[in-house]
């Protein structure tokens, strides 16, 4: 049953024991304190789940852990997080990210006050060691032809409805995963609402699977192609534009701090 008010963060794990219990922290020291934390552990290496359990183990915030027979990738294990949620709303959390300390209480109060189903924000970009080194400010309404172009939605910035996952949820690409699923909410909801203020600390890791170019031009081509059902010309467009803008941002906004 859905609880009213009641949020539910979905943590996806897999060998982040280096930025884990920062991320943990952050949610923990939440001033809205109305939420669970689902951590899906995405690993058949078992090394880091001791570490895992440790960390979580250290505070008293409503908790569950589901640990994959097999690596299924972040989008699928967010799926098994979403199944068994209890939050009339779902946040959604990379384990190497962080969250302002407001950051569910300004979006849950945003999404009520305009009667919302779908929330991002602006965010932070920071390095492996914390340090800031640049933000991304987003626009305030996206329409579903700007998306397409380019997706500046962080993921660990939304906030969306548990009732718009009854019929959506996310794919099995590798990366983009997440972007397949905000076109799909897109095309539902007309446009997208974003808030002023940058509530999480992205962290851009250079040998991160996100970061692997050919993997994201071919993840990119197969949501256009697959996913969208673009003609072959239109998704090769649409990936050397989407792979444009992707080094537009990377290195005037990505990098200045």
């Amino acid at each position: 049953m859905v609880k009213k008010n009641f949020i539910s963060i979905i943590i996806p794990y897999h060998k982040k024991r280096n930025f884990f219990k920062e991320t943990i922290e952050s949610i923990n020291n939440q001033s809205y304190k109305n939420f669970e934390v689902i951590i899906i552990y995405d690993d058949t290496d078992r090394s880091e789940l001791d570490y895992v359990k440790k960390i979580i183990g250290n505070f008293k915030f409503k908790k569950k852990l589901i640990i994959n027979n097999k690596i299924i990738g972040a989008g699928l294990s967010r799926n098994k997080g979403i199944k068994i949620s209890k939050g009339e709303y779902i946040a959604f959390c990379d384990a190497d990210d962080l969250w302002d300390k407001d950051k569910l209480k300004i979006q849950l109060n945003f999404m009520k006050n305009e009667n919302l189903l779908f929330s991002h924000t602006n965010y932070l970009i920071i390095d492996y060691k914390s340090k800031k080194i640049g933000n991304l400010k987003v626009p305030k309404n996206i329409s579903y032809n700007e998306l397409i172009k380019s997706c500046d939605i962080g993921l660990s910035t939304v906030m969306i409805s548990q009732s718009l996952t009854k019929n959506n949820l996310f794919c099995s690409l590798k990366t983009k995963e997440d972007y397949l699923l905000w076109i799909k909410l897109i095309r539902q909801l007309k446009n997208f609402k974003s808030i002023n203020q940058n509530l999480v600390s992205w962290r851009y890791l250079k040998n991160s699977l996100s970061s692997s170019n050919f993997r994201k031009i071919g993840d990119a081509l197969k949501l256009y192609r697959n996913h969208l059902n673009f003609s072959f010309l239109f998704s090769i467009f649409c990936v050397l534009r989407l792979s444009f803008y992707a080094l537009i941002k990377k290195t005037i906004i990505y990098f200045r701090i």
